[in-house]
């Protein structure tokens, strides 16, 4: 190999890791914890809420019946976003792209999975997607929100 090719590849390999470094120490990581605190976010995530989602996670966040069980399409019916369903097992970045972008497979997803969640981003922005997970959050008791809190911090470090 020449010398001169070995130069620009070097070259080459040291923009690659420079962009990188930089993408790494310049992205964001997706959202702090969503505190559902904030009771003037939690009123406006619940109206919000029930425009967009309560037609199929449930007025009262139940979820479709037999949530767990495919339908004949081999879709799985919409869970419940309370206790009793598994949305408090995810970090809030998580939850935040599933509202966006749908369920994707193999990131949000198991690969291959087909889910009826339409991606809201052209619909909700950012603020009205944490709104709506504040309101879902204030539903939680304090043992599954501490829960919730510890994925959501243990994903970003």
């Amino acid at each position: 190999m020449s010398r001169k090719k070995l130069v620009f590849g070097w070259v080459g390999v040291a923009i690659i890791a420079a962009a990188a470094m930089l993408y790494s120490t310049t992205r964001q990581s997706g959202p702090t914890f969503i505190d559902p605190a904030d009771q003037a976010l939690v009123m406006q995530g619940k109206a919000i809420y029930a425009n967009n989602c309560a037609a199929c996670h449930g007025e009262s966040l139940q979820g479709q019946p037999n949530w767990r069980e495919r339908m004949p399409n081999g879709r799985l019916p919409a869970p419940p976003h309370d206790k009793t369903g598994h949305t408090w097992h995810h970090p809030d970045a998580m939850l935040v792209d599933m509202v966006k972008n749908g369920l994707v497979p193999g990131r949000t997803a198991p690969p291959g999975y087909v889910s009826d969640m339409p991606a809201y981003r052209h619909v909700l922005s950012d603020q009205e997607i944490s709104a709506v997970l504040s309101y879902i959050k204030s539903s939680w008791p304090p043992k599954v929100l501490a829960a919730q809190k510890e994925v959501t911090l243990q994903r970003q470090n």
